[in-house]
């Protein structure tokens, strides 16, 4: 055997591991086994499978079940794994057995021959077992699950909504900021009635809050954990204070309040959780893209387009043509959109499989939904800072746009009734003139009524029709 490589053993034999890995023989199988996407689980997962190691091993010393010396060793690797100190250890391609069972065993694999190590042993004599020690009480079957709910819990309660917020509170500032720029307002991307910018952004910023609080209202059943369940959900081979004990500590380690799932069956044999979560996700993607595409569409021009709003210069816009600027920050922001509508389907898809006793899309499961709310997280607080922030509003341009606006006859129904007010329109639109000058020269209404009637800024707030 080569200096470079040890030799491990599992219930199918010897193995050859690099020498300095801390996995071990499984994991090396599954090494050569799934070479599919060379896409491995990041650091939230990771992190999470250290959290739920250490939360069993807390449990399990505390019930005698694990000799207290080795539990600590345990506790000790597993803490290193939450850190982030052994996230080269864990090589599995996301797309392996259904089960997950080879991330549990790398996970068990790599903490049991640092222990090892931190025992005073040998990495490879397995002094602390991967499976009778840092396994005990445990399963693939709800190891997995716990740790998907652990990570997608602390990606959506700890990444994304903190960016979220970030988001809001930049739309919120702009719409402070543009409370008094009357502008035309677009529907079916027509001219409609004036309205400020500010309103706009109001709708902008209840989008991201909304969203924040279709966050909230998934997070009860991503806290339900299936860890205690083992094999199918019958608790063989566990103690019955397990589960609640292992959640209580898995709680004080996130500073989220798990706990034991309602019915361990559900909890492995279906990820609805996952799937409604994730439903969350999407739903924020889609209201950040129709900002995105507002804004986009808001700044268009610089001179042959909308205009109303002025973009950062993020960078050139174009290899060819000189002075261009694109709203390149916005565009990221809608590819995030597509991307994660896609995860969604692989969510959807793979929640609403498995058979009998056991979903057998874990690993996938996880997979989208961390890169969702990696993307959304990354994305919301670029979004906000590299774009929002530096928007300006073109406040003459508004101004002079409303007053060409035709819609500013809809102001005229109550002075002068729906008819006439239509032909004014008519009229101003075929010979290129305002609605003020139109309704002046055919006598509806004298110059200070129609400067009364067809005050852009009075067109903005709700009135009581007859009140003085």
């Amino acid at each position: 055997m080569s200096e470079d490589f040890r030799t491990e053993q599992d219930s199918l034999g010897e193995m050859q591991v690099p020498a300095d890995a801390y996995w071990g023989a499984q994991t090396q199988r599954a090494i050569e086994n799934f070479p599919i996407s060379d896409v491995t689980f990041g650091r939230r997962f990771v992190r999470a499978l250290g959290v739920v190691k250490k939360g069993a091993a807390q449990a399990n010393r505390d019930l005698g079940l694990v000799d207290e010396d080795k539990a600590e060793v345990i506790i000790e690797a597993a803490d290193e794994v939450i850190a982030g100190e052994h996230d080269d250890q864990f090589p599995v391609d996301v797309f392996q057995t259904g089960s997950g069972t080879s991330s549990n065993m790398n996970a068990n694999e790599v903490i049991s021959n640092r222990a090892t190590e931190l025992y005073g042993g040998e990495i490879g004599t397995r002094e602390i077992h991967p499976n009778d020690h840092v396994n005990y009480g445990q399963s693939s079957n709800d190891v997995i699950p716990t740790a998907m709910h652990v990570a997608s819990a602390e990606a959506a309660e700890k990444d994304l909504r903190p960016a979220l917020e970030t988001l809001a509170a930049s739309l919120e500032a702009k719409e402070e900021e543009f409370d008094d720029v009357v502008k035309t307002g677009r529907t079916h991307l027509q001219d409609a009635t004036p309205i400020t910018l500010g309103q706009e952004f109001s709708g902008y910023r209840t989008q991201v809050e909304k969203g924040i609080e279709r966050l909230d209202a998934v997070r009860a059943h991503l806290r339900e954990l299936a860890l205690g369940g083992t094999a199918v959900g019958t608790g063989l081979n566990t103690h019955p204070e397990f589960p609640a004990k292992a959640a209580e500590y898995m709680s004080e380690e996130t500073g989220i309040e798990f706990r034991e799932a309602d019915n361990h069956f559900e909890a492995q044999a279906a990820h609805d959780a996952m799937s409604e979560a994730h439903g969350a996700l999407r739903t924020i993607a889609g209201s950040l893209n129709k900002i995105a595409n507002d804004l986009r569409l808001l700044a268009s021009g610089p001179r042959n387009g909308l205009g109303e709003i002025d973009q950062p210069e993020n960078q050139p816009g174009s290899s060819i043509m000189p002075g261009k600027i694109n709203p390149v920050v916005a565009e990221a922001v809608n590819q995030v959109h597509k991307q994660v509508v896609g995860n969604d389907a692989a969510v959807s898809a793979g929640a609403a499989e498995g058979q009998i006793d056991l979903n057998l899309y874990k690993p996938v499961l996880a997979h989208n939904f961390l890169q969702s709310a990696k993307l959304l997280s990354n994305a919301s607080e670029v979004f906000a800072e590299k774009f929002v922030d530096k928007l300006e509003a073109d406040r003459d341009h508004c101004a002079d746009r409303v007053e060409q606006s035709m819609a500013l006859a809809t102001a005229l129904n109550p002075a002068i009734g729906y008819d006439k007010a239509s032909k004014v329109a008519k009229k101003a639109m075929a010979e290129g003139k305002t609605i003020r000058e139109v309704v002046v020269a055919e006598g509806y209404l004298s110059e200070d009524e129609a400067d009364e009637v067809l005050d852009p800024a009075k067109m903005t707030e709700r009135v009581i029709l007859g009140d003085d």
